[in-house]
């Protein structure tokens, strides 16, 4: 796994998801996203339990197609279930298709918009830190679609960077996560060069704006599954 080491120079540009961004990601994840590990399990065993009277899973903004080669290695080849990843960036899924095919894998992945993808009827869809990158006027249309694409107790399952109602909070929150990734071995100013890279193009919700956002789009319920500081993980149900 190659070091994530981008933001030890200048930046010269919006964070994006490029092939630089592509070849370091995995670490990037690990040691930028509080107990990401441990999200990700749950996140593999409330999929799981979703499945198991078959059917396809999306994961919307698959990156390196880490999670469905988790599940795939848990349903194995069990009948009636299809493994789909769609990403827009053409590296993440050069990279994707590397680990898939050195693993023999049966993943199918498209490089493409989530916005625009033709989708069939799925059991369930993970989005793992990909709305919070889409812009406010189109999320909530976005996830009316994923609701409408599950099938009756479909789950969505989503992880999202939150901020706080609280002000005061909020920056405590902030001051939390930064000791957090200084103790992964980020320096200051690696920190602070990623956060003007993100400015306006990373838009946080609240904790309760998500959980409104996916009652209002037609889900059942929305629950939190697991939360850290001003990381959460949560689970729609249709």
């Amino acid at each position: 796994m190659k070091t994530d080491t981008i933001f030890t120079k200048p930046i010269s540009k919006q964070f994006e998801f490029d092939a630089e961004v592509a070849a370091v990601f995995d670490d990037m994840l690990l040691r930028s996203v509080p107990f990401y590990k441990e999200s990700q399990e749950l996140t593999l065993r409330f999929a799981i339990n979703a499945l198991k009277k078959g059917g396809i899973v999306y994961d919307l903004g698959c990156s390196t197609a880490s999670l469905l080669l988790a599940i795939e290695r848990v349903v194995g080849k069990i009948e009636n279930i299809r493994l789909i990843g769609i990403d827009n960036s053409t590296a993440m899924i050069e990279h994707a298709r590397k680990k898939i095919d050195a693993y023999g894998s049966k993943i199918e992945l498209y490089e493409g918009d989530i916005l625009q993808f033709p989708y069939e009827k799925g059991q369930v869809i993970v989005s793992n830190y990909t709305l919070q990158f889409i812009r406010p006027l189109v999320r909530d249309t976005l996830v009316r679609n994923i609701a409408d694409i599950l099938n009756e107790e479909g789950v969505f399952i989503f992880s999202e960077k939150v901020v706080s109602e609280d002000p005061r909070l909020n920056k405590e929150l902030i001051d939390c996560y930064y000791d957090f990734k200084k103790s992964q071995g980020y320096s200051e100013y690696e920190i602070v060069q990623k956060r003007e890279a993100l400015e306006n193009v990373l838009i946080p919700y609240t904790m309760n704006e998500n959980i409104q956002m996916a009652k209002n789009s037609g889900f059942k319920t929305c629950e939190v599954l697991f939360r850290w500081a001003n990381f959460a993980t949560f689970i729609a149900t249709k």
